[in-house]
């Protein structure tokens, strides 16, 4: 059992008083929100109105029968889905060709990370101006080689997959830098051993680099599935949740029914879905990637 003196509690006061200033932040701006927002979710509440109305739980009987909330879920899976690991991988090959310490190495680091610097709002024009359909850059080097135009941004089969692609080059330099710094902790006598035993670099990579840092990969797969479940700017900017929704995603979803319809208690049951879902999904993460997390000295 630990043992506390007089000193320790002494310190408790000077601890608390430290604190203060981010308890007092998270509860203002985080926890006091998730509660109001629950509260709205069992309300008829409509932007700017005075008037409140209890509704119990007709706000979520209402999202589970609204087909156009669960093509918006749909379309935040796939997003996810698809977007965690591309970018994962792609940080992953990028870290490893990365640590060396050769000249000129600083550079295409800072390359490869600059994308996230931009603001996204920024970053998002920049790539509507990429997939413009006449004049647009990419489609000027499909027809280069020979390939069929597309209207990225305005066809339903190929909305969210710009976006995605988009996501891909705005995060995987974020993810690199966390994995770079974890493989710098990688013992480097490691390789050699491996290398003197005619282990092809492919192996390496599997059974010695994965597992040596699967505790920043399990920590960059959490932040990087709830990063995307936060994604609201690129749709907004790129393509407003179309063409006929096929990149509305939860998020965007929420700001519609609240800013637009102007029904907030709706909103607020569909934001409580999101968090709840967001939950469960963290959770089962935990149980099933947490346990196969492989820490040094374990």
């Amino acid at each position: 059992m630990p043992r506390f003196d007089h000193e320790d509690l002494r310190d408790i006061p000077a601890a608390a008083m430290m604190l203060l200033p981010s308890l007092v932040f998270l509860a203002l701006f985080t926890y006091w929100p998730i509660l109001r927002s629950v509260w709205f979710s069992f309300h008829d509440v409509m932007l700017g109105s005075p008037e409140i109305f209890f509704l119990g739980l007709e706000n979520y009987a209402r999202l589970l029968a609204d087909s156009l909330f669960w093509k918006s879920f749909g379309n935040t899976a796939l997003y996810t889905l698809l977007t965690i690991p591309l970018s994962i991988i792609c940080a992953l090959l990028l870290a490893v060709g990365l640590d060396t310490r050769l000249r000129g190495m600083a550079f295409y680091r800072s390359a490869f990370f600059y994308p996230v610097m931009i603001p996204s709002v920024a970053a998002g024009m920049v790539w509507v101006f990429l997939y413009a359909p006449g004049y647009g850059p990419i489609n000027g080097l499909m027809a280069a080689l020979g390939l069929p135009r597309l209207e990225w941004l305005y066809d339903r089969s190929w909305a969210m997959p710009a976006i995605i692609l988009m996501s891909i080059w705005k995060y995987a330099g974020y993810f690199m830098l966390i994995l770079l710094a974890a493989l710098q902790l990688v013992p480097r006598d490691l390789y050699e051993a491996a290398r003197l035993d005619g282990v092809s670099a492919t192996r390496q990579l599997l059974h010695i680099t994965i597992p040596l840092i699967s505790p920043t990969l399990y920590f960059v797969i959490i932040i990087g599935v709830l990063h995307s479940y936060q994604i609201f700017d690129y749709v907004y900017v790129m393509t407003q949740g179309g063409p006929a929704d096929a990149t509305n995603v939860l998020t965007f979803y929420i700001y519609q029914n609240a800013f637009q319809f102007q029904d907030i208690g709706y909103a607020s049951a569909v934001a409580n879905a999101l968090l709840l879902f967001i939950i469960a999904l963290i959770a089962i993460l935990a149980a099933t990637l947490g346990r196969r997390v492989h820490y040094l000295g374990n």
